[in-house]
């Protein structure tokens, strides 16, 4: 199969463009969001990766709300118009933020807090529904989706891109060496204008173009028939009385457990209350799915599927997320950042990530199609081990690197080696969960089992932001942080953590792929 215009439908396109000025919002805004905190807004380092942790974390919960208000009342395209507008909102007030925190920085706050709100919010409405429709351009069991959902993913990564290329340079300016603080405003006003960009055209090309094979609309306001004629599935979930309060008491049981296990004697209320929430939510809605009367053997083996590989998906995450947050503060102090002639932003370095997904997004997408043909594709789950393998990967090598540094500071081309390889393990991983989550889930589950897989995102963010705080203090004389025990003395230790983690989970999902998640799937790769 070739990818060209013509073997895709042309709404995976209006998909693709809205969800690249999204991106661009979005990914533009987290470059530079670690940086204003600590040199705009004085917060320490470890105050900012937990803060960033927590807002990527429930940035990726609220999908869950997104997903079930699309799925029972509003549908797909209100919700996505609705989220684009709130989020074009939040950086307006960012952009408050940073217009007044020199003559007011008690309102700066105010503003800061209030624009990661809606930030929040919006993302959500638009993050689950979006990802959601596409699986919907297709008609059930095309083979092109995996390669839809990796030109989609090409899309977000395009965004992500721009976002990291202009908001940087925008809003992370140094002149002679010393960092123009006032300009970080202009980095989330171009992030706000971008979002507008995205929503005003989705709103405007979504009636010509979002269609199903058939030429139906797709993402309308739900129906809710009993059955669909075709495939004879149930649309609409049927949850008791009684399973709707255990969620609710096993979720608050879940947010006490959490709490006394991650809470210490510094208290942070993000750390000690809003990590307990987002992953007592993901497990408690996961058993609210799970007690859906309408649930046949086979969906609900299927489903387990997804909820396993979302724990495994968590630890990717928890690395790679260490972008927006520890990554940048050494790309900052200790990195070397003259290259090619050129000095970069430090927040620009995480965008060798992006340059290397548009680079990267069509040939994955072509070896899946090679593979295919020839019968030797592996399956969703080993496609996702190999991309922790390859993360792992990514970090053992800027680990070595590091392990003898010293004090000079290490060559920017490293981290650029260091995201290669997490790029080439986020194309084995992200958009493939993305394609199997359409695959797996029920009709009546789509934005809601999407919602889910987002939560293992937001689980692995407030991990991130845990793991992020462990990165030792250049400080002189600063105390050292310790993980299960273990002090983190340098820079090679606290990479190694990445190496363990994401190394043990690859092995372990890689031996699950090949024996119980490929029974359970019955039959979808």
């Amino acid at each position: 199969m070739s990818i060209n215009s013509t073997s895709h439908p042309k709404g995976l396109y209006v998909l693709y463009t809205t969800e690249m000025w999204e991106r661009f919002n979005f990914y533009g805004m987290r470059a530079i969001l670690s940086l204003f905190l600590v040199s705009a807004l004085s917060f320490k380092q470890n105050e900012a990766s937990i803060l960033y942790g927590g807002f990527l974390g429930l940035s990726y919960l609220t999908p869950m709300l997104g997903g079930y208000v699309s799925d029972r009342f509003f549908g797909n395209r209100n919700c996505i118009i609705f989220g684009g507008f709130v989020m074009a909102i939040g950086q307006l007030f960012l952009f408050g933020s940073a217009n007044t925190f020199i003559t007011n920085l008690p309102l700066a706050n105010i503003l800061m807090w209030s624009g990661l709100f809606f930030l929040i919010i919006g993302n959500g409405f638009f993050k689950p529904n979006i990802s959601s429709m596409v699986g919907q351009l297709y008609a059930k069991g095309d083979t092109k989706l995996d390669a839809a959902f990796t030109i989609f993913y090409m899309g977000i990564n395009t965004g992500a891109f721009l976002g990291m290329l202009i908001c940087p340079w925008v809003g992370d300016v140094k002149v002679d060496g010393i960092r123009v603080v006032e300009a970080f405003k202009w980095g989330f006003l171009a992030a706000g204008t971008a979002m507008m960009i995205g929503t005003v055209s989705f709103y405007f090309l979504k009636n010509k173009y979002i269609v199903s094979p058939t030429g139906e609309a797709v993402g309308l306001k739900p129906s809710f028939n009993s059955a669909n004629d075709i495939t004879k599935e149930s649309e609409k979930a049927e949850f008791s009385t009684q399973s709707i309060g255990i969620a609710s008491i096993l979720f608050v049981i879940l947010v006490y457990v959490f709490h006394s296990f991650i809470a210490t004697a510094e208290a942070n209320p993000i750390k000690d209350w809003i990590y307990p929430i987002i992953y007592a939510s993901g497990l408690s809605l996961a058993y609210l799915i799970m007690s859906d009367k309408t649930l046949s053997k086979v969906e609900r083996d299927r489903i387990w599927v997804l909820y396993i590989i979302a724990f495994f998906v968590m630890f990717f995450w928890s690395a790679f997320e260490q972008a927006g947050s520890s990554l940048t503060f050494i790309a900052d102090q200790q990195t070397d950042l003259h290259f090619l002639g050129i000095d970069l932003p430090p927040s620009s370095v995480q965008n060798a990530n992006s340059i290397f997904i548009v680079l990267l997004a069509f040939p994955f997408s072509w070896l899946w199609t090679w593979l295919q043909k020839r019968g030797i594709e592996p399956n969703s789950p080993a496609k996702q081990s190999i991309g922790l393998l390859l993360l792992a990967t990514g970090y053992f090598i800027i680990a070595s690197q590091v392990k003898d540094l010293g004090s000079e500071k290490l060559g920017v081309a490293w981290l650029f080696c260091m995201y290669l390889f997490h790029t080439m393990g986020e194309l084995c991983l992200s958009p493939i969960g993305l394609s199997l989550v359409a695959k797996l889930a029920p009709k009546r589950f789509s934005s809601l089992l999407m919602g889910v897989w987002f939560i293992a995102n937001a689980a692995g963010y407030a991990l991130a932001g845990t793991l992020g705080a462990l990165l030792p203090s250049i400080e002189p004389g600063a105390a050292m942080p310790s993980f299960l025990g273990f002090e983190i003395h340098n820079l090679y230790e606290f990479f190694m953590v990445f190496v363990s983690l994401a190394g043990a989970a690859a092995i372990l999902l890689y031996v699950l792929a090949a024996g119980p998640l490929k029974r359970m799937m019955h039959g979808i790769k």
